[in-house]
């Protein structure tokens, strides 16, 4: 129990005392904390509708064309590969002559080539890191361990 509390003799008027306080300062200047938390909220409706109108794409031909399109190149380049050790056992001859043409090949088309291919699966892995799951349980719209309200040390010091 606090020290104004014991001279006035009664604690529950100290705390109506401190909350009548509250309001009418907050009739003269808005709580910034209530401001940011109204902010908040409404930069979570946002979110949440766009993320709605987006759940469920409708998709067009053309659009399951490209999606079909783009998950190409990893398959091939993995059984190409594959294919390259099959074709060097199956004819040794023709697959050294093919190599010795891949030698010709001068250093700045591989290094383009290393380039186009780096820049693709790297933006792939973009768009896969930039669209992963939300983990917060706020954002999801759970509760989380604590109300923004709540403050448990205080709570903690009051019991105590």
């Amino acid at each position: 129990m606090g020290v104004i509390g014991r001279l006035v003799g009664a604690p529950g008027a100290v705390t109506a005392l401190g909350e009548a306080a509250k309001g009418v300062a907050e009739v003269f200047v808005p709580s910034a904390t209530k401001r940011m938390e109204l902010s908040a909220e409404a930069q979570m409706a946002a979110l949440r509708q766009l993320g709605e109108e987006y759940q469920n794409p409708a998709l067009g031909w053309f659009d399951r064309l490209v999606n079909g399109l783009n998950r190409l190149p990893r398959p091939m380049l993995a059984f190409g590969t594959l294919g390259l050790f099959t074709y060097a056992m199956v004819d040794p001859q023709a697959f050294a002559y093919r190599m010795v043409g891949l030698n010709a090949v001068p250093e700045p088309l591989w290094w383009l080539l290393g380039a186009i291919v780096a820049f693709y699966f790297g933006a792939r892995e973009t768009y896969y890191f930039r669209n992963r799951g939300v983990v917060s349980p706020f954002a999801a719209g759970g509760t989380g361990a604590a109300a923004p309200d709540e403050n448990a040390a205080l709570e903690e010091w009051r019991r105590g």
